[in-house]
């Protein structure tokens, strides 16, 4: 494989593994990528297609061996009840910390006017996910704060909070109860794939309906 394939075969793993998307999606994002970046020479459709059918193949067997509940259905769950206790808790908010601090502040504006205020927030990214399918050493970093908060003793509330709630969900948890360091689940097992009957994890507004209630 060259260096430039290899770039899209990543590409194509994550997508097929995080489960958000459908087949169809992937090979449009797929070749949206390949013409971007000007490997259309290199990096044929046949090539890419096999290759996401392959992956998707692939997944669907390794699921037959999923033990449930899955580290992700236990995720799920986990901030569900994060959201019922007033904190804003997002799934794969955008591909980096400021992605996800940008969304949780679309959310925390629809919960105002609402005349909801949270008592903070917590999210994974994109990146954070992408090491969650790593199969040699998975794990998940989980990102908190309180919106338009300076004071550390309240940051580091709220990241109590979010530990306490993961704990009692069943995961083990790194964090030096800092407010400047994200919380770890060490040998978090990301496993999902797409139905599209499913719960849509990346509809936000169904945290906003969850917490206005």
């Amino acid at each position: 494989m060259t260096e430039n394939e290899a770039f899209i075969y990543e590409s194509i793993f994550n997508q097929v593994r995080m489960g958000f998307l459908s087949v169809d999606e992937i090979k449009e994002n797929i070749i949206e990528e390949i013409e971007d970046n000007e490997f259309e020479d290199e990096i044929s459709e046949d090539w890419a297609f096999e290759k996401i059918d392959q992956e998707y193949k692939k997944l669907l067997l390794e699921s037959k061996q999923w033990k449930t509940p899955t580290d992700t259905e236990k995720l799920i769950k986990a901030f569900d009840e994060l959201a019922d206790e007033n904190i804003i808790a997002l799934h794969n908010a955008g591909y980096t910390t400021s992605d996800g601090e940008y969304e949780v502040v679309e959310v925390e504006r629809e919960l105002q006017e609402n005349e909801v205020e949270s008592d903070g927030y917590c999210f994974y990214h994109e990146q954070d996910l992408a090491r969650a399918i790593d199969i040699e050493d998975p794990g998940l970093y989980i990102a908190f704060q309180k919106v338009d908060n300076s004071d550390e003793e309240t940051t580091i509330s709220v990241g109590k909070k979010v530990a306490e709630v993961l704990r009692n969900n069943g995961f083990e948890v790194n964090w030096n109860e800092s407010a400047k360091t994200k919380i770890e689940i060490p040998g978090f097992r990301w496993q999902k794939i797409f139905d599209e009957d499913a719960r849509d994890l990346q509809d936000y507004s169904e945290v906003v309906d969850r917490m206005i209630q």
